[in-house]
């Protein structure tokens, strides 16, 4: 888009926010960056010169990055980036420097991991969709305006000596039109002003953002250190108790009465369901502190699901539930093999946990440049309210019951996160009494 009237200023914030909408920002984002570039914009713009904005998408590693350009001619750098510091702030990036045919300003944001593929045909539909919707802005109605009333000057002109009563009629609607220029002009005054207060507020409110993001950040922090070592503590004195009731309820032990071997038994039963809860907290901690590092390499998946197959077998005691592994469609694909098996046999185990009757079913399929596992079953299912809950930490499902084992509530949040690591998805598709679909999706390389 080329900036060349103050009006532009308008346009352009609306343009950011809804590219920023297309690709896949959440609102608070939108309005960030719609700020960030309504200002530079203004900035830039008051140096007197045509400006161009331009919005690219480029990968920042292996994340993809909306970057934002703001070029006009001639040099200026060094005033211009004292002026914008404070707009840094709300975007990941931004730099001010003097390049081959000016002065450029860009500023950059990463996608959020949930944001949609952006593969060239859905760049060409969000290209086409801005230039359906992109309003004009009220001066460019106007000149379409005196372009019509001058049209109907000239035909007037042309046919005075008949029309005579229409010259009146079209003095007055030059009266209405100067009349109209000038409340326009001045509610455009009055937006601009309000704008640029508004922009000030709202450079002023997301810093305050920033530093309680911080806290925030340093509570989480806390948080998970504090999970972390409560969580290794624990391990010990646990596996230990463990281990005596074993020893308790061993044949060259001294024999129990009937009583006794009861509640030997509820006391190791007990203690690894503490073990589990004290395993799946140590393993959220790492994922939340950032601890884990994906190690990239080709995996086989149909060595893999042959693994899953073999280990999760015993799990499908049930003869009413099928247990099904189906080949997979992808041969290979570039991961991390651990962290991907972690997650699939999270879902399948949970899956097998809370199905009564019917099939449990894997699956792996390519679509476009991704991967996208499914793990399906024909359990209760989940309400359309919940889809979201289910992976916050320690929710379960009102009414759910668990066939063999108990839950803790971290498997579901775990699995999240790991796929947030490996680059990808993870969602839920359920309806009440139909079953469950969980899908993973994954960049193939």
């Amino acid at each position: 888009m080329r900036l060349r009237v103050e009006q532009d200023v308008f346009l352009v914030r609306q343009l950011a926010r809804e590219v920023a909408r297309e690709v896949g920002f959440e609102q608070q984002d939108q309005t960030r960056l719609a700020t960030a570039l309504s200002e530079v914009s203004r900035v830039v713009l008051a140096g007197g010169a045509d400006t161009d904005v331009t919005f690219v998408i480029r990968p920042d590693g292996v994340t993809p990055t909306l970057r934002v350009s703001v070029e006009r001619p001639g040099p200026g750098a060094a005033a211009l980036n004292q002026e914008l510091r404070h707009v840094g702030r709300l975007v990941d990036k931004m730099e001010v420097g003097d390049g081959e045919t000016g002065t450029v300003v860009w500023m950059a944001r990463r996608l959020p991991v949930s944001a949609p593929r952006l593969n060239p045909e859905r760049l060409e539909e969000i290209r086409a969709g801005l230039a359906r919707h992109v309003p004009g802005s009220p001066l460019d109605e106007l000149n379409v305006q005196n372009q019509q009333l001058i049209a109907a000057l000239d035909e007037v002109r042309a046919q005075r000596d008949e029309l005579a009563a229409q010259r009146d009629e079209l003095a007055r609607l030059n009266e209405e039109l100067e009349e109209t220029n000038r409340g326009v002009m001045a509610l455009y005054h009055q937006l601009s002003d309000e704008l640029e207060e508004t922009n000030r507020g709202v450079v002023a409110l997301y810093a305050e953002l920033d530093e309680k993001s911080e806290q925030l950040a340093a509570a989480s922090e806390a948080k998970s250190r504090f999970l972390a070592n409560v969580s290794h503590e624990l391990r010990a004195p646990v596996t230990a108790v463990i281990g005596l009731s074993r020893l308790l309820g061993d044949d060259s032990s001294d024999p129990l009465t009937i009583e006794q071997r009861r509640q030997v038994d509820l006391i190791r039963s007990s203690a690894s369901d503490l073990l589990t809860l004290v395993n799946d907290l140590l393993d959220l901690a790492k994922a939340e502190a950032g601890r884990i590092e994906p190690q990239w390499a080709q995996v086989d998946l149909k060595a893999m699901f042959g693994q899953l197959r073999g280990t999760l077998r015993p799990l499908a005691t049930r003869p009413e539930v099928e247990f099904v592994v189906d080949e997979p469609g992808v041969a290979a694909f570039r991961s991390d093999e651990v962290l991907l098996a972690r997650v699939l046999r999270n879902l399948l185990t949970n899956a097998l946990k809370f199905t009564a009757e019917g099939e449990v079913r894997l699956a792996v399929r390519p679509v476009g440049d991704d991967v996208e596992f499914t793990v399906s079953d024909t359990g209760t299912g989940i309400a359309v309210e919940l889809h979201e809950r289910v992976f916050e930490e320690f929710y379960q499902v009102p009414g759910s019951k668990s066939l063999s084992g108990k839950g803790t509530g971290l498997g579901l949040p775990y699995a999240r996160r790991l796929a947030g690591i490996l680059g990808g998805a993870l969602r839920v598709d359920s309806t009440p009494g139909e079953g469950s679909t969980f899908t993973l999706r994954l960049p193939s390389s």
